[in-house]
């Protein structure tokens, strides 16, 4: 066990001078292959996008006035069970800010919160009511972002991850009780939070709602599940079925399988590592085919120099592969699975075939066997949004998240 530590002296985020110029270095010297008949992305990403971005980001990106941004707030880094933990934290203003742990996703950084971070620690700030303040508590997961090196803990799955948030927020931070929210392979360590630790939770709110064991069983890697495409159905069913599986199958197919032939390539290149990520950033958020209207060039840079400053992104990968490798298995038997309070946001660009409105998505849902893992009290679904939802959707978030808090603060 970590030695309780209820007040921690806060630190800055620093990427030495000398990192940064090693990185203008490697991507001065990218060696650019041909991309004919691409236009139209088939491909994958297309040179006429990447190439402006890389130049972009060795001749012209301020890192330092990003860091600027991140450092307005506190930040800590601990050792957790042995596991190197990077957290940034915001602390509530407001009569009772209840602690809230915010776990980011794949290929997030703790940054895609920030912002939601504001609203939800001083709400008052913004529009809303004092008494729904939080403390607000952003790990970079382990392996991500600062959280590194984790090369002596192999075993970091979503379960595991779940296990050292859990001891940070009560071990380390001192927290008897606390509030939790998570989207992405965050929504599932939230999720777990919610079914080992409910009795330590005043409530949960997860993007989406993914069974537990999405990633056990012999075909995790495969989206499909093994099964083949629908037949007889409408034409823009089948056509969004396969939109969603295009969408995801090289993703978690070269993730769960073959992590770290991918990571060293993504590890030594730069631009081989921006352009993994910004093809999910872009196919995965909702932005009518303009990346800028969700994510600027200096957001872009900001989230992809983090990873590459931290040497994260093959550890990152790796924690798809140790989800399968290490499957969760259920601390209890009792239903729901998960026993605490529990949010969920849905958003249109991850509809599923046959849903066109929020209200059917809300009801599709209820009416599917993951609802009964879950014991659900908030269920919103939204017209627009992709899969950085707080990024994407800050004010829907925060909203949706306060819904699902309120009646489960506790009474002064």
């Amino acid at each position: 066990m970590t030695e309780p530590i209820h007040e921690l002296d806060p630190t800055s985020v620093h990427v030495p001078d000398a990192v940064l110029d090693d990185l203008r270095r490697r991507l001065h010297a990218t060696r650019w292959p041909d991309d004919p008949a691409n236009d139209d992305g088939g491909y994958g990403v297309r040179r006429a996008v990447l190439q402006p971005l890389v130049e972009y980001w060795a001749d012209g990106f301020d890192w330092r006035a990003a860091e600027r941004a991140i450092n307005a707030y506190e930040h800590h880094r601990v050792q957790v069970d042995g596991v190197p933990v990077h957290f940034m934290r915001r602390r509530g203003v407001g009569p009772a800010p209840v602690p809230l742990l915010l776990s980011h996703g794949w290929p997030w950084t703790f940054w895609h919160w920030s912002k939601v971070v504001d609203r939800l620690a001083d709400p008052g700030t913004h529009g809303g009511d004092p008494a729904d303040a939080f403390d607000v508590i952003v790990p970079s997961l382990p392996g991500f972002g600062f959280s590194t090196p984790v090369d002596r803990h192999p075993d970091l799955s979503f379960w595991r991850i779940a296990e050292i948030f859990h001891e940070l927020m009560t071990g380390v931070l001192g927290h008897e009780r606390y509030a939790a929210a998570g989207c992405d392979v965050g929504a599932l360590i939230t999720g777990q939070l919610g079914h080992r630790h409910a009795d330590a939770l005043h409530a949960i709110h997860i993007g989406s709602a993914q069974r537990l064991d999405l990633f056990t069983g012999d075909r995790a890697w495969d989206v499909t599940g093994g099964r083949p495409l629908p037949e007889g159905v409408p034409d823009a069913v089948r056509d969004r079925v396969i939109e969603l599986e295009r969408r995801f199958a090289v993703h978690l197919s070269a993730q769960v399988l073959a992590p770290a032939t991918l990571g060293y390539a993504l590890q030594d290149s730069p631009v081989g590592m921006l352009a993994w990520v910004l093809e999910r950033w872009d196919r995965w958020s909702d932005h009518d085919g303009d990346l800028g209207q969700v994510f600027s060039r200096d957001d872009l840079l900001t989230h992809a120099t983090i990873i590459w400053a931290g040497g994260s992104i093959a550890s990152s990968m790796r924690t798809y592969a140790n989800n399968n490798r290490h499957p969760w298995t259920p601390s209890h038997d009792r239903w729901p699975v998960v026993e605490a309070p529990t949010g969920v946001t849905f958003v249109a660009h991850e509809d599923p075939p046959g849903v066109s409105t929020p209200e059917e998505r809300v009801a599709g849902f209820l009416a599917g066997e993951r609802a009964d893992w879950y014991r659900l009290e908030n269920v919103t679904a939204h017209p627009r949004g992709g899969h950085f939802i707080p990024w994407e959707l800050p004010e829907e978030w925060t909203d949706d998240l306060r819904r699902t808090m309120r009646p489960h603060r506790p009474r002064a």
